[in-house]
Parts: C-alpha cells; structure tokens; sequence
C-alpha cells in the first residue's frame, strides 16, 4: 500500500507498507522531510510495524510519539502527519491530480442563486454528474451570509443591514456571519468527492483544502498561515474564513471568503459582533480583526483572482468551464423553494 499526504506548510509525507494477516508489515516512511538523528526513522518504521490498519489517527500517531527518543527533531511533519498518510493508503484516498479539475468564474448572480449553485454543483459531483471543482463567486447585490446554524436576531441588525442595502442569506455550511459586499470580498468554492480528504480529521481536510490558496497568497507578498479551525491570517491579521459541508452524496463542499476590502463601521453596524467574540480574537474592534487583502498588496481584486486561478492550474491542473444550463435552472428552483423563504432563511430566528 501506498498514501502520501502533503503538510499544510511542511512537506510531503510518504508511507509504503504491506498488510499481512492483518497487520501493517514492512512499513517505511519516506519524504522530503528533516528528521534529526538519522536513526529516529528506523524508530518510527518500527513504531507503526504491527499495528492494525484499522487503528485510529490517534493510536498511531500515538505509538510514533512514543517510540521517538527524547533528541529526536521532526521538521516540517509530525506523528500525527504520518498517521494521516497511513490512513490515506488504507481508505484508497484520491489525490489532487487524480481529477480532471475545472474552473468557473461566471458572471455575477443574485447571492441566494450563489447559495443554491453551492448546494447543486456539489451534490452534482458527488453523484458523478461532474467533475472536482473550483467555482470563483461573483454576486449581483451585497448580502450577509450567516452560517447554517446561526440565529439572525443574534447575528444581524436587520434595520442596519436594509438601510445599507444588505439582504440576508442562510447558507448550508456552518460557521460565522459573513458581510459580503461584492466589491470588498473574494469567495471561492470546491466542490470534491470524498475521497480527496479521507483519513483526514475534519480539522486537517480544511488546511488541506485551502493550502493552494496560500501559496497563491505568498506569491502575492503577503506571509500567510492557517490558523485551526478555519481562518486564513497573516502578522497583519485576519483575511478570511472557511467553512465546509459534508453531503449525502459523499462530496465535500469547502468555501472561502477573504476581505478584499473593508468598511469596519459598516461591518459593526450590521453584524452584532459581542464583546465575547472579539475578546475571544484578541482584538478590540471590528476594524482590527480582518487586514484586507487589498492594503496588503496594493492589486486589484481581478489581479488577486487571476493569481488564485493560475496558482490553482500549476499545483492541481483544471481546465476553465461554465455551470451548465440545467445545473442554473436546479439552483433557480433551489432558491425559489429554499433560499429565498422566511422558512428557511429564519429556521433559527
């Protein structure tokens, strides 16, 4: 067997192994790594000889741990990274080149058809009626986006968010309340089968998902990190957040939104950001919590959208595509059922 997994931020971690009787056999770990002494990778073949294929992330990054000497450096992976490749090569995971990719940058939709579209074309993929996809957002009219969970009296000023042109959205993934101002903002989507993030942790398959957009980031200029669960940051703060949606069908939806550009006042009038959550960021305003992208690199939001896409083509291929007729008229349907009703958008009031 064979399971490779790339660190988000380190390096790639490569395992081979046998399973005889039920065992893991003749394992070895190999990688672009750094590992300190030399002897400390016999350690870790040993570590993970014997155990059951069936063990947990848990059990073997565990046994790893436990076996590493007290002089050993590990750089740029982990234990708990090698557990991750070992449980790719069980599970048959996929990996990005796999996949025949495309991309879409449509024109702007209303912000509950980009909602829809989310749902349609990820649920498409996952019963094989499309390929692994990279969809740019683009929206006609400014809209808050609050999580699948969320309730709106807590999340948003409904007078504020009318006089400022603000319509509310309910999406289908978890997480916070997003003001989405199309100008001020960059939101993509991918939509993936299952099998790009098994034998990750929930936790894992995010900075997994969004390691491309990093590096599209730093060739942009701007030092940016992954900061568990979901948020994408650099020393001047907060650029976005991620959330994600596991569906029936076995695909994965994972979509970003990072601030190109920010009004701090607009921000904190509309959306009733508590005390409690700012003090839980670190940070003593609004204003303080999001370095838009657009004071860290001087571009355009179109210059940043081009660098994402040719970033995205050079790691994992992809050619560009369009949503199709059928997939825009399931979306319409979708938003006049769903989307748009008071059942759905206030279904925690």
């Amino acid at each position: 067997m064979h399971g490779e997994y790339k660190v988000p931020g380190g390096k790639l971690v490569v395992v081979d192994f046998e399973i005889v009787e039920g065992l893991i056999q003749d394992f070895q770990l190999s990688g672009d790594f750094f590992l300190e002494p030399d002897e400390v990778l016999l350690d870790i073949n040993r570590a993970v000889t014997g155990l059951s294929p069936n063990s947990t992330l848990e059990q073997i990054a565990g046994a790893i741990s436990a076996a590493l000497p007290a002089d050993a450096h590990l750089l740029g992976f982990t234990p708990e990274s090698v557990a991750i490749a070992v449980r790719r090569a069980v599970t048959g995971a996929a990996h990005w080149r796999d996949y025949d990719w495309q991309i879409l940058h449509e024109p702007p939709v209303a912000p509950a058809l980009n909602a829809a579209l989310d749902e349609v074309l990820a649920t498409a993929v996952g019963e094989g009626l499309r390929g692994p996809t990279l969809r740019i957002w683009e929206w006609n009219a400014p809209a808050v986006f609050i999580g699948s969970f969320q309730s709106v009296k807590n999340e948003v000023d409904e007078e504020a968010a009318a006089e400022n042109g603000f319509g509310i959205v309910r999406r289908i993934s978890g997480g916070g309340a997003m003001l989405m101002d199309p100008a001020e903002c960059i939101t993509y989507a991918l939509y993936v089968p299952g099998e790009l993030v098994r034998g990750m942790s929930f936790a894992d398959s995010y900075a997994y998902l969004d390691e491309w957009v990093l590096e599209a980031l730093k060739a942009l200029g701007i030092d940016a990190v992954y900061k568990p669960l979901n948020d994408i940051t650099s020393p001047h703060g907060k650029i976005g957040g991620a959330a994600q949606k596991r569906l029936a069908s076995g695909a994965v939806l994972h979509h970003v939104t990072m601030a190109y550009d920010m009004d701090g006042e607009k921000m904190a009038r509309v959306l009733r950001i508590g005390r409690e959550k700012l003090s839980d960021k670190g940070t003593a305003s609004a204003q303080k919590r999001v370095d838009p992208l657009r004071s860290q690199t001087g571009l355009s939001r179109e210059d940043i959208i081009a660098k994402m896409i040719e970033v995205f083509r050079a790691r994992h291929g992809g050619v560009m595509g369009e949503v199709t007729e059928t997939e825009y008229d399931a979306a319409e349907r979708l938003v006049e059922r769903k989307f748009s009703t008071e059942e759905w958008i206030r279904r925690v009031p």
